[in-house]
């Protein structure tokens, strides 16, 4: 499920861009301050950030520069002057939405921006990495055209690997995103698997 981080001081704002975002099938985290933010950000890995540019604690601009991945970013903020704007884009933003905002042109830009940085993929389209291909959609592996079969946790690691190129990941950050908070096991479980699929690839 992709994830998306809602940050903003206006609980309306947050309440009203979480229920949209759920609608769709996103899995959506909230945050009232910039420090919260910065905390979900690095606990949970989200794939696209929404981020408030005034806000207590850490501005937008400031939490901006504080992820250490690239990701997503999409400023929704009441500051429309130009000089915002190129400002946004100079800190790396995919997009920016000057409040008051349409919840349904949100929604829509979010889909443009997830789909143009590979976060979103729809039935029939095919994550490449080659020698690598893989499809969401059936959970298919290739490598150089054969395929290889893989479990379900399997996949879904593999996956999210891909899908964070170049960012550096503890087990805890991959029990807590792939295995859930709940998981109990031993962390060693990473590990293993990731064995597996080395063996299999």
């Amino acid at each position: 499920m992709v994830k998306i981080l809602i940050a903003d001081d206006e609980e309306d704002i947050r309440d009203i861009v979480t229920w949209y975002l759920s609608r769709e099938g996103f899995e959506v985290f909230a945050a009232a301050d910039g420090h919260a933010a910065v905390d979900i950000e690095t606990a949970h890995l989200p794939d696209l950030l929404i981020l408030d540019v005034m806000m207590p604690g850490l501005s937008g601009w400031e939490i901006a520069k504080a992820v250490q991945r690239n990701v997503p970013i999409i400023f929704l903020t009441a500051l429309d002057a130009e000089n915002d704007k190129i400002n946004g884009f100079k800190l790396g933003a995919d997009d920016y939405i000057a409040k008051p905002f349409s919840p349904r042109e949100l929604v829509a830009r979010v889909h443009a921006v997830l789909r143009r940085t590979g976060k979103l993929t729809l039935p029939g389209d095919v994550l490449q990495v080659p020698p690598l291909s893989l499809e969401p959609g059936t959970q298919r592996v290739m490598v150089n055209e054969r395929t290889i079969e893989l479990s379900t946790k399997e996949f879904e690691l593999l996956y999210f690997l891909l899908r964070h190129p170049h960012t550096i990941f503890t087990r805890e950050n991959l029990l807590v995103n792939l295995w859930g908070y709940d998981f109990d096991g031993d962390e060693r479980t990473v590990d293993t698997t990731i064995k597996r699929i080395r063996r299999k690839l």
